[in-house]
């Protein structure tokens, strides 16, 4: 197999939650722009449904599908509205995700911050892993990919505390692990990206942050969001067909330490 098939998503059906900002629309652009036919899936709709016109604009097949995914009625209707406009579903890419409201030490946080957390990180993982693995299981095929996070792997209070945020994405790694095992079978690849810090629009909140993520970072600074497409398009593709259960970080460095 050539090298550009081994690699393509050309013709596949693929869904991205958290697909309006940040690096859910790095990935849903990576996706397009070389051949997927694309659902987008976000709970805001005023931003989904500009990042979808100026999709559909450029030439690509998305569609974009307002949902929350810690709403499992509605993550189940995009997964069927995905399949009932492609096809089938080839690729899902788990995405959305948030930090901790409250951004404080355990003993001063509160419950709601970090049942948001987890509701968001983790059970919304959960919906749209199991809505998609239903579709694959059927098709006898799929890639399933998680993002976690470089924090998923370590506790990220060396620079500041988020525990619902820490435990959430720690529990998506070993997710993704025991996801891997359960499908091995079924022709099913199921695989994390665990990112560092990322510049995205609104992130980092501001340049004093930034410092300090880049300063603490060995290569000494932030990365860019067009720098995960890379990665997406690998564990994506036939390239990563003998690869399941794995985290790939992006980290700059600084889980090597």
């Amino acid at each position: 197999m050539s090298l550009t098939r081994l690699f393509s998503v050309d013709g596949k059906a693929a869904l991205v939650t958290g697909a309006a900002s940040g690096l859910g629309r790095a990935m849903a652009e990576a996706l397009a722009e070389n051949g997927a036919r694309v659902v987008l899936v976000d709970r805001d709709n005023a931003a989904l449904a500009d990042i979808v016109a100026r999709m559909n604009g450029a030439g690509r097949q998305v569609l974009g599908v307002e949902a929350d995914v810690t709403d499992l009625p509605s993550v189940e209707d995009a997964v069927a509205q995905s399949e009932a406009a492609f096809g089938g579903l080839d690729i899902c890419v788990a995405n959305a995700g948030i930090s901790d409201p409250d951004r404080a030490r355990l003993h001063e946080s509160s419950t709601e911050s970090w049942r948001a957390t987890i509701d968001v990180n983790l059970n919304g993982v959960f919906h749209t892993n199991r809505a998609a693995l239903r579709v694959m299981v059927r098709q006898g095929h799929g890639k399933i990919i998680n993002v976690a996070s470089m924090w998923g792997h370590v506790g990220p209070a060396g620079l500041f505390p988020r525990p619902a945020y820490a435990a959430s994405k720690g529990a998506v790694v070993n997710l993704t692990r025991e996801l891997a095992l359960e499908y091995a079978g079924s022709g099913i690849q199921v695989n994390a990206i665990c990112p560092g810090f990322f510049r995205t629009e609104g992130r980092p909140r501001s340049e004093d942050a930034a410092r300090l993520m880049a300063d603490y970072t060995p290569m000494k600074r932030l990365a860019e969001a067009d720098e995960i497409k890379g990665t997406l398009l690998y564990l994506a593709s036939a390239a990563s067909d003998f690869v399941t259960g794995t985290s790939l970080v992006i980290d700059g460095g600084v889980l090597a330490r």
